[in-house]
């Protein structure tokens, strides 16, 4: 079941330019999970392929466009501040359980140097939050859309991306900021087959009826210390045209639809590839 988190937080000095970056959120996700589970903080750690959740930056206000990746200057201490976690494992949520519930709210955490006071952890859909929220996988592949209700039928061919952080890809030996169908679309279906219990088929034509019909992106850049990474922000369409089985358009859907939890292209647990469907 994929569940999309939102951590509500104070910190109680300044959190600095330098630890608003993708290290640090990681950083602090893994003490969260070390705190109940210390073998599993090590494992998540040690990980080199793909990793079962994704971290969003440090937001201060409700972007519900885009969210805030880069600071000009420190976050001053008493500022409400919120991040997001999604975790595409149902056995890692599980795990956490305990975290979600019993989260020591007496003494600080670290993000960077800076020591801040979690408030909150919410994981249903609220009218000011709408990053928070959770489905099964069942229920994500039943409600996606496949076209034949003629109610609905345009919109099931209609979907419609936001890239809410810099979001990049690896092709061959490189990353690749342009996005386009099979790079958007093979990402997902890679997350999905191995997180989900409902398995996508996968053909070299399923992706075919995808054809991109609108996009307003630009470049931005991802940087700390050690790395940097230009990523596509901005919104992207795809019209899915021709005479198309259903089964494929609800796949389709569901993919676009998973999205919202998945995160797409790389580096998504250090905050990029933050995505919604509008």
């Amino acid at each position: 079941m994929p569940y999309s988190l939102v951590i509500n937080f104070v910190p109680r000095s300044p959190l600095l330019k330098t630890h608003l970056n993708g290290r640090n959120f990681h950083a602090l996700f893994l003490d969260l999970v070390s705190s109940v589970d210390k073998d599993l903080g090590t494992q998540l750690h040690q990980q080199q392929s793909e990793k079962a959740f994704t971290l969003s930056p440090v937001q201060i206000r409700l972007n519900r466009k885009l969210m805030q990746w880069s600071y000009h200057r420190a976050i001053a201490p008493g500022t409400p501040c919120w991040w997001r976690i999604t975790l595409l494992d149902d056995s890692l949520f599980g795990k956490l359980a305990h975290l979600w519930l019993n989260i020591n709210r007496t003494e600080p955490w670290q993000l960077g140097s800076a020591e801040l006071d979690i408030i909150s952890i919410l994981s249903n859909p609220q009218s000011q939050q709408p990053w928070a929220n959770f489905i099964s996988y069942t229920r994500l592949y039943e409600q996606a859309l496949d076209g034949t209700d003629s109610q609905t039928s345009q919109q099931a061919r209609k979907i419609n991306f936001r890239f809410c952080t810099p979001t990049t890809f690896r092709k061959t030996q490189y990353d690749v900021s342009l996005p386009d169908r099979d790079l958007i679309f093979r990402s997902l279906l890679k997350r999905w087959n191995q997180y989900s219990e409902i398995p996508l088929e996968f053909t070299e034509t399923i992706f075919e009826p995808i054809y991109p019909s609108f996009f307003d992106i630009r470049t931005e850049m991802v940087s700390d210390k050690r790395s940097k990474f230009i990523g596509c922000v901005g919104e992207m369409s795809f019209s899915i045209l021709g005479d198309v089985n259903a089964q494929i358009i609800k796949q389709i859907n569901t993919l676009a639809d998973f999205s919202f939890y998945a995160g797409i292209g790389r580096k998504t647990p250090m905050g990029m590839g933050q995505v919604s469907r509008y």
